[in-house]
Parts: C-alpha cells; structure tokens; sequence
C-alpha cells in the first residue's frame, strides 16, 4: 500500500480528534506529508474516524492529483497541500474545530501571549477573517494568516495547527485549545497579563529543541 504508514497514522490521530474533543462526528481532517516520496495521505471525506481504514486514507500529490484511494479527499485538501508546497519542513497539517478555539474564531480574536503554551504556535496566535470552506481562497488566506507560525485561527471556522511530523502538529492542536480556553476564561473575567516580548522570545528559543516542529 502507498504510504501505507502515513495512512495508519491519518487512522490513528483521527480516532484521537474526537476522543480529545477537538473535533465533533466527521468534522475536521489531518493530513501527513511525506517529502522522500513528495506524497501527502489525507482522511477522507464525511467517513466517520472510527469507520476509517488506512486503504480510506486518500494520496495526493501536492499538486492535488489523486495518487491512490476510492474515497474523496477531505474538502479541505488545498488548505493543507499548500502548506506543503510552501512551507518546507511542515509534514503535517491538522485542521480542527475544537470549542474554545473555534469561539474565538467566530469573535476573531487573536490569541496573545498570555501563557508560554502559545509559544507552540509562535509569539500568538492570528485569526484570519472568514473565507468559504473548502476553497483555495481560504488555503491562501490561511497560509498568510500563519505567516511563520505553527497555528492560526480560520475566521467563523475553526482551528488550523502544523508541524514536522503529525505528533507534534496534533500536539499544537491540543495546547493551543488549552490556551485558547484560557483566553476566552481571562477576558470574561478582565484582561490577561501579557508575557513581555522578551519572554515570549525565550519560550520559542526553549521550544526549538523540544520537537519536531519543521523549519521557518
């Protein structure tokens, strides 16, 4: 099978989207790069992550032409190959509409730095302005909003998180949902303190030996 080992991870952290609470029934997607190959495998559309099964798991190339699978790509795959064609060292893409982060989108809030955990992302975390799902007009304006960072906030959509591999990528998905909670909880209750421009600076110099995160 063609990547066949990217296909099981696609099985594997989709099954984790929902048992994380970071995504509801089939929504969201998470897509794996593999650069050796210049292939990405994608989780198909509308399939429920439970009923998954790596032959499901869709291969593209970066160009959008399918490689190998019966099902259809999710509808959000130029919002991940674009990050491939893009942004060397980013090999995982996942995209999710997890509760607090997808509140904030829906106020188009960015994330500042209020916790070292934002640092996952980078110094915050922007939110684009909404754009149609599924469309190559959202997949640029998300590759803008994310500049260099490793995460942004789709505008009225949702959360979109990357990195060297599909551990870390996923594990940005789940700290900036933490964060994210903690935004929205600080600015109902008065305003965050601010980690300083040069605090900041020193937790993503910590985070550049911490994991796989792909290179800027």
């Amino acid at each position: 099978m063609i990547l066949q080992h990217e296909r099981e991870q696609i099985v594997e952290y989709g099954k984790k989207l929902i048992e994380t609470g970071l995504s509801v029934g089939t929504f969201g997607n998470l897509s794996i790069y593999n650069p050796a190959e210049n292939l990405m495998a994608i989780s198909p559309s509308g399939l429920d992550y439970y009923q998954t099964k790596p032959e499901d798991v869709v291969v593209l190339t970066p160009g959008g032409e399918l490689v190998d699978g019966k099902r259809r790509p999710s509808s959000e795959y130029d919002m991940h190959r674009i990050f491939y064609l893009k942004r060397p060292g980013i090999n995982a893409v996942v995209h999710t509409h997890s509760r607090f982060a997808t509140t904030l989108a829906c106020l188009n809030w960015s994330i500042e730095p209020l916790h070292y955990l934002v640092g996952y992302a980078g110094k915050d975390v922007p939110c684009s302005k909404y754009v149609q799902f599924g469309t190559y007009d959202l997949a640029e304006s998300a590759l803008e909003t994310m500049g260099d960072r490793y995460a942004c906030l789709l505008g009225n959509h949702g959360l979109l998180a990357c990195g060297g591999e599909i551990g870390y990528a996923f594990d940005v998905a789940q700290q900036i949902e933490f964060v994210s909670e903690l935004y929205y909880r600080c600015k109902a209750a008065g305003e965050p303190v601010l980690l300083s421009d040069e605090q900041i600076s020193g937790v993503l110099e910590g985070f550049k030996t911490y994991a796989v995160r792909g290179s800027k």
